[in-house]
């Protein structure tokens, strides 16, 4: 990375249209995963891939799982099949919970379609019985996934993709709260962050974009910016704002119809935002709405823990991890690592070795190490999965930098 240089990240609020469509999809998972806990069935069966469209007033849920009993009804044949309530239920709620309460999309009228069906035979038996016999289950799948790490920040991540979090967080719980006028901001919202690196270290902002939904009509670009100027400080904290700093709030003006109604939505169509903001490689598949067999959501998850520990175990100011998958196979097909030059007395080769060391990257490995096997999703689906605090309820379990430890005495023991 040049040492002189701006870069650039985005962010995307709850209420956009795709991350609506993240949101019901990862609720649908938390619902099949709460569903197993309360009837006894084995978490380790679940299996979903779910896929959600929003547009006006319209959402459709499709996908394939496998469901506890209490998730199922017959059918006038005596059949069984999924029955929708549930999966309704849980797509208003989300609705309800982001803000929306529009003519064109309100949780109350909005019509729900739930097109989900079972798992595919072929599909199930690859996963639940790995091929090479070296894991309980298979890769749901095969792909590369990446993770990232480094210590442009308090949550070792890049700095751009950070604060275009940060400032969507802050105005989304002021707008929940109906703090003044910024209550009158509709739930739509993307921002942008462009951070002037020198000698390789975040040194000020050097542009800010801000697009927000409002419901006052009358609200121009210059009253927006007067309303979310402070939350945006507020959230870049002890990043300067440059003297010249160019600000582009609202840039086109109105901003009143928004969300699903203005533009349709799709699960998975904001992976960038989800991970590194563009700093950092990203294998291609989405996480929301997916079970953790599918190891485009746990091994994601497994390459930004490691990756994140290694940084955190001083062993490298950056790292990035790449972990790759042959469907119905349980270990990796290979692991890559990059300290980018900045390895402090540890070479990639020996880092790769200690990872393998460390944590058995099987999905099964994968889901027990980081405890995945919950209904922990649905706080995932806005503001990125990582740099996220870990919860006392099992959620972001990959943020944690406990493996700093075993990887440092991995390496010792080499």
């Amino acid at each position: 990375m040049r040492e002189n240089h701006l870069f650039t990240s985005e962010s995307v609020a709850e209420g956009h249209p795709d991350k609506v469509c993240d949101r019901i999809s990862d609720e649908i998972v938390d619902l099949v995963y709460r569903e197993a806990g309360k009837t006894g069935t084995d978490p380790w069966s679940v299996r979903i891939a779910c896929e959600t469209l929003a547009t006006t007033n319209r959402v459709v849920i499709a996908g394939e799982v496998r469901l506890p009993a209490s998730l199922m009804k017959k059918d006038k044949d005596g059949k069984d099949v999924i029955n929708p309530s549930k999966f309704k239920s849980a797509a208003r709620k989300a609705i309800r919970d982001i803000g929306y309460e529009q003519d064109g999309f309100h949780w109350k009228t909005a019509k729900i379609d739930v097109l989900l069906h079972s798992q595919s035979a072929d599909i199930a038996k690859g996963v639940d019985s790995a091929a090479d016999k070296q894991g309980d289950e298979g890769a749901g799948d095969q792909g590369i996934m990446f993770g990232y790490a480094c210590k442009e920040t308090p949550d070792l991540m890049p700095a751009p993709i950070y604060y275009s979090h940060k400032i969507l967080q802050l105005l989304a719980a002021a707008r929940k709260k109906g703090e003044g006028d910024v209550g009158k901001l509709g739930p739509d919202a993307k921002s942008q962050v462009t951070v002037r690196y020198e000698n390789g270290k975040p040194s000020c902002v050097d542009s800010i974009v801000l697009s927000t939904q409002h419901l006052d009509e009358s609200w121009d670009s210059k009253k927006v910016r007067a309303v979310v100027e402070p939350y945006i400080r507020e959230a870049l904290g002890e990043l300067p704002v440059a003297d010249d700093c160019k600000w582009y709030i609202n840039p086109t003006g109105k901003f009143v119809i928004g969300g699903p109604d203005g533009d349709a939505g799709l699960t998975g169509r904001k992976i960038i935002v989800d991970t590194y903001g563009g700093a950092a490689p990203h294998g291609g598949g989405a996480f929301s709405g997916k079970d953790t067999t599918k190891v485009d959501r746990s091994a994601a998850y497994a390459a930004r823990y490691l990756a994140k520990n290694v940084v955190a175990a001083g062993l490298a100011d950056r790292c990035t991890i790449q972990i790759a998958y042959a469907i119905g196979i349980a270990q990796p097909v290979s692991i890559y690592v990059d300290l980018h030059g900045t390895g402090n007395g540890v070479t990639e080769d020996q880092v790769e070795a200690a990872i393998r060391k460390v944590m058995d990257l099987s999905p099964s490995g994968i889901r027990r190490h980081l405890d995945l096997n919950k209904p922990i999703y649905a706080k995932t689906a806005a503001y990125g999965h990582f740099g996220r605090k870990p919860g006392r309820d099992g959620s972001f379990s990959w943020e944690k930098v406990d493996l700093a430890k075993p990887l440092k005495e991995a390496l010792k023991a080499a």
